[in-house]
């Protein structure tokens, strides 16, 4: 019988859902941002990356993409801050998905 490895289908999942997540935050942020959706954004990010922490599987991509969103927002830049934030949301929620994929995924590993 030959199967494939576990983490060969989960990385282009997780890649995929990625993607398909910063995608969707980012046509939203095509709009002008105001201090408010940043800060909407911002809470809604740092949730989710709290829930990642939660299940230790934070990505360190996240939380430099959350500093990022903060510096860009002291200057003044809401635009960017915004977009910053949605896509620091959606490495989190990738993130979740991950430890949540993979939490038994173990069991489908083939011992040799």
């Amino acid at each position: 019988m030959n199967m494939m490895k576990w983490r060969d289908g989960i990385r282009p999942l997780t890649l995929r859902l990625v993607l398909v997540l910063m995608i969707a935050g980012a046509i939203p942020a095509l709009a002008a941002s105001s201090e408010a959706d940043f800060k909407a954004a911002y809470v809604a990010a740092e949730a989710a990356n709290k829930e990642a922490g939660a299940l230790r599987n934070p990505w360190t991509t996240t939380v430099a993409t959350l500093a990022d969103a903060k510096a860009a927002a002291d200057k003044g830049d809401f635009d960017r801050a915004t977009a910053l934030s949605r896509e620091a949301e959606a490495l989190a929620k990738a993130s979740i998905f991950q430890a949540s994929s993979e939490k038994d995924a173990w069991k489908n590993l083939e011992i040799r």
